[in-house]
């Protein structure tokens, strides 16, 4: 399901979290991608003739990744953790901006043909939280790079099997399904959004060329259709 045929390469990093898995599996089901790399700590477990493990060391990404992996390829960045799975500040900054700015140089300069990435909602440099700060900062990176496609998508609360999932994230989530028919007109686009569609949602927008900068709002994900291409 793609409408160019310069790439057949997908390029993912952080494959094994909730978002990343389920884009990898629509990956491989998709007939116009011959080629899905994973660049991950870990192995993801499973088999597929599509499918390329690369066991990278993300502190030394400059290294480990080069143009065999990424030239014309489309990069789908996923990568992400939270202030109680990292353990401080500095750690999760790490994840959340240091690793996708890296991987996002080195698609410039090896000639990806796109770069796809899931940030926040309210991502912004001027945020009083840190979280969306962080992600905010890390936009700012990414717009100043000049990348030749670069795509950011925004969502709400992802909703999916997310592994190793708290008594938090479990009571979050039935918070957002308890007050999501209250959530309409300017407050919709709060509403939780399934991983799997935003996951559809990058793959569409990878198969397009223009315009070089797009940004997608969580109420805008839904919207995306994926049996268009």
């Amino acid at each position: 399901m793609n409408n160019r045929d310069h790439t057949n390469t997908a390029v993912v990093a952080g494959a094994t979290g909730m978002m990343g898995k389920q884009l990898v599996q629509l990956l491989l089901e998709d007939t116009a991608y011959k080629r899905v790399i994973v660049l991950v700590r870990r192995s993801v477990g499973i088999t597929h003739p599509k499918l390329e493990e690369r066991i990278v060391n993300f502190d030394r990404l400059e290294s480990e990744v080069g143009a065999d992996i990424l030239q014309h390829a489309d990069v789908f960045c996923t990568l992400g953790t939270t202030m109680q799975q990292a353990g401080s500040k500095e750690a999760f900054r790490k994840v959340d901006f240091e690793y996708p700015l890296s991987l996002a140089k080195l698609a410039l300069q090896h000639h990806s043909a796109s770069y796809i990435i899931v940030t926040a909602m309210w991502a912004s440099e001027q945020s009083w939280m840190f979280y969306t700060r962080v992600k905010g900062e890390l936009e700012r990176e990414l717009l100043s790079l000049g990348l030749p496609r670069l795509v950011i998508l925004r969502p709400s609360l992802l909703t999916g099997d997310r592994e190793g999932e708290s008594l938090g994230d479990r009571a979050t989530e039935v918070i957002f399904r308890i007050i999501d028919p209250f959530l309409i007109g300017p407050l919709a686009r709060m509403k939780a959004i399934e991983c799997k569609k935003v996951a559809k949602a990058m793959i569409v927008k990878a198969c397009e060329t223009k315009p070089a900068v797009e940004v997608l709002e969580s109420e805008i994900i839904p919207q995306v259709d994926y049996a268009r291409v």
